[in-house]
């Protein structure tokens, strides 16, 4: 133990019982106040609640993975120490494990007088660091993907292909429901590539009227019309050598699509009322939240604008498809509302946390972060509990057992769960029916059908 005899908090987070147990027994004879996590999920719990001294984690974890736990660790507690464990050596695990902010990496099995030392050795380096007082540490992880928060295998391959796409020029299509961050994925992409020192311009297609989004993107010269008293640069120009970015871009007129596409293809545009070609060096990025081929099919979306967009493609899954990021989410958000609105909150408890992962966040990131700056702002206390959930999340079940009493009909069953879901998404039909899994036209039908109410309120 350490000279200044004061006990250390230790967090040993391992999934398998034996190892867990035997590590803790040990540790706990060192004089150390030990506590365990069998998973992810639980060892978030209790690092918001006191955040230990050191933290002995397994590399693999159900829920939440080891890695993605080290990396919220060292972003979000920089004076907590991490020891990896892993069954599955490999020179390369440990070169990532140390790159990311680890003090050790101890292979299972372990012998114990191995263990006890490489735990004194890193108390001893964290009490030397607080003796120091260094300057804050820079960021341990990659520019532009460290503010993407996620662990799950889906996400994994979301940060593999922003990795692989950085460096090119190539278009870039990022599709995926509203809140799900696809912008983040855009100025990551941004961040990694080779014009991560020149502007990066995000124009929202659904803002801006047709009218004026064409003099905003090209520019005009004086005269041009009525009311352009002067010249004025338009946003190709301002993103010249670097990353433009079309939020939603399937709200663009078929006219501006049409200009888009050729200044894709010719890397060239005039401002409106000008004949004097203009050379544009940009990577352009676009997202979507919609079915572009769907679009395409109604007429509303040029074929071959979607082909030149969509050279790299990386779609975002929602949230309800990776619950296990959810608790990094939360406590990521938690600790971003508390600083901001000057709370002294330690953590979420395990049964809010279960609440806000089962539930399935119809307005994915968006909608997670909002509810618990909400809840910043309207409750009370150091912990955040189920009882200062939002009714939609801490009713849910209750609400659903409309669905399980043994005696409806299958009929019934289907207008009790329509409305569920509308009332859910305040009467929102598309939002209704992504859910559902139906299109919008079925949905209609059958709120016709069972006279179901859609007036909701937000």
């Amino acid at each position: 133990m350490p000279e200044s005899e004061v006990p250390q908090t230790v967090l040993v987070v391992d999934d398998e019982p034996g190892v867990r147990k035997g590590i803790a027994r040990v540790l706990s004879d060192q004089g150390h106040a030990v506590r365990t996590a069998a998973d992810g999920r639980e060892a978030l719990s209790l690092i918001a609640e006191v955040a230990p001294q050191l933290v002995l984690l397994d590399v693999r974890l159900p829920g939440v993975d080891g890695i993605e736990l080290l990396k919220f660790i060292r972003r979000e507690h920089p004076d907590t120490g991490v020891i990896m464990i892993t069954a599955y050596p490999n020179i390369e695990g440990a070169v990532e494990c140390m790159k990311l902010g680890a003090l050790d990496y101890v292979v299972k099995p372990f012998r114990i007088d191995d263990l006890e030392a490489a735990v004194e050795k890193a108390l001893d380096a964290l009490a030397e660091r607080q003796e120091v007082k260094p300057l804050r540490p820079e960021k341990l992880l990659e520019p532009g993907i460290d503010s993407i928060i996620g662990a799950s295998p889906a996400m994994q391959q979301v940060f593999a292909k922003i990795r692989r796409a950085a460096p090119s020029d190539s278009t870039v299509l990022i599709t995926g429901e509203s809140g799900t961050g696809k912008e983040l994925v855009a100025r990551a992409i941004h961040k990694l590539s080779d014009r991560a020192e020149r502007e990066f311009v995000a124009v929202d297609c659904s803002a801006l009227v047709e009218s004026l989004l064409e003099s905003e993107l090209f520019g005009h010269v004086k005269g041009s019309f009525t009311g352009a008293h002067q010249t004025k640069h338009g946003l190709f120009e301002l993103a010249n050598h670097g990353t433009f970015f079309f939020d939603e871009i399937a709200n663009l007129s078929p006219n501006i699509q049409a200009k888009l596409l050729r200044v894709i293809q010719e890397r060239e545009f005039m401002q409106v009322g000008s004949q004097r070609r203009i050379k544009l060096d940009i990577r352009i990025i676009a997202s979507c939240n919609q079915d572009l081929k769907e679009a395409i099919k109604a007429g509303t979306f040029r074929e071959d604008l979607y082909y030149r967009l969509s050279v790299v493609p990386i779609h975002l899954p929602p949230l309800r498809e990776r619950q296990g990021d959810i608790p990094l989410l939360a406590e990521h958000f938690l600790r971003k509302h508390a600083q901001k609105s000057h709370r002294e909150v330690k953590g979420i408890s395990p049964r809010a946390m279960k609440m806000l992962s089962d539930y399935s966040w119809p307005g994915n990131v968006r909608e997670l972060e909002h509810t618990i700056e909400r809840i910043l702002i309207l409750e009370d206390g150091e912990i955040i509990q189920p009882e200062h959930l939002p009714s939609f999340i801490s009713q849910r079940q209750a609400e659903f057992q409309v669905f399980s009493d043994g005696e409806a009909s299958l009929e019934e069953v289907e207008k009790r769960y329509i409305q569920f879901i509308l009332r859910r998404t305040k009467g929102k039909r598309q939002d209704a029916a992504r859910i559902l899994g139906i299109n919008r036209k079925t949905l209609a039908h059958k709120i016709e059908k069972y006279s179901l109410r859609v007036d909701w309120k937000s």
